[in-house]
């Protein structure tokens, strides 16, 4: 079993964690706000003060925060984890981020011996919960080989997309295609509402052929609740698709449709909503419809 420091521990972090508790390994935890790693402490981890701490005579360090500069923070901040990390072990950050970041913590870390892996996932908390997350990985082959054993406890799909960077790459075309399916099944709801149709009958119809979708399955039957609770932040959601469209600037090519829902999603956090779940784009297509 390996040592493993994992810093951030929430909607995501706290059940990935708790996963490679459950398989045996040895894990040091630190999250800025000690209460959300208390059911992990509960479970057995160690706590550590700062991410330096964390890092110290670990087989790996893995990362799961909300924000390129969070984990700008925790590498190379004052007391970030460059300052102990130990030579020969492999650095894995399941963020989404910046693929230029990650290029630039890969190239910072092969320095100091450490393998680094930017690794991304999709699944949302249901993913999270039941380790069956998309894991979308860049970096070196051989830290990846020598990653999967920990990766498998997190997720069912797990590939290597090719260098530092290309995971996080991988996890833009992921939440591009995701701002199109969202939008779809919000504007669905609120058609078959209008037209006075049975929601759960209309549902179970078109999620069995071509409209078929994650989010029409995990998060439709949410809203059909009023559950607006995360799985998934806005605020992260976001940011993402923000980076997605910097990449799409810096690469000349034009998003519409992305850049479209990113403004919808805007207007989603000026309804202070961006604490809520993604499906709370519904509100603001409620309100635009009148339906509010």
């Amino acid at each position: 079993m390996s040592n493993i420091g994992w810093i951030g521990t929430g909607v995501m972090g706290r059940p990935m964690a708790a996963h490679l508790i459950k398989a045996g390994h040895n894990l040091t935890v630190f999250n800025r706000t000690k209460s959300k790693a208390k059911e992990l402490i509960d479970a057995g981890a160690k706590w550590a003060n700062s991410p330096q701490e964390v890092a110290k005579d670990q087989d790996f360090v893995c990362t799961m925060v909300g924000y390129p500069q969070d984990v700008r923070e925790v590498v190379f901040g004052k007391e970030g984890i460059i300052n102990t990390i130990k030579p020969g072990s492999i650095f894995i950050d399941f963020t989404t981020s910046k693929p230029s970041l990650a290029i630039e913590i890969a190239e910072a870390l092969k320095k100091k011996e450490v393998l680094a892996l930017d690794a991304p996932v999709s699944g949302g908390d249901v993913g999270a919960r039941n380790a069956t997350l998309s894991i979308m990985v860049g970096g070196n082959e051989k830290a990846f080989n020598a990653a999967k054993p920990i990766l498998e406890r997190l997720g069912k799909t797990i590939i290597l997309q090719g260098g530092p960077g290309a995971g996080q790459h991988t996890k833009m075309c992921n939440q591009i295609q995701i701002a199109g399916t969202m939008i779809g099944m919000v504007e669905a709801l609120i058609y078959g509402t209008k037209a006075g149709l049975d929601l759960e009958t209309m549902l179970h119809s078109i999620s069995g052929g071509a409209a078929g979708c994650w989010s029409l399955d995990n998060l439709a039957p949410r809203i059909l609740k009023g559950d607006m609770e995360p799985g998934f932040f806005v605020d992260h959601f976001v940011k993402d698709m923000g980076i997605a469209l910097e990449e799409a600037q810096r690469m000349q090519i034009s998003l519409p449709g992305l850049a479209l829902v990113h403004q919808l999603y805007v207007s989603v956090q000026a309804l202070g909503a961006g604490r809520k779940g993604t499906q709370a784009l519904y509100l603001a297509l409620q309100r635009m419809a009148g339906m509010d």
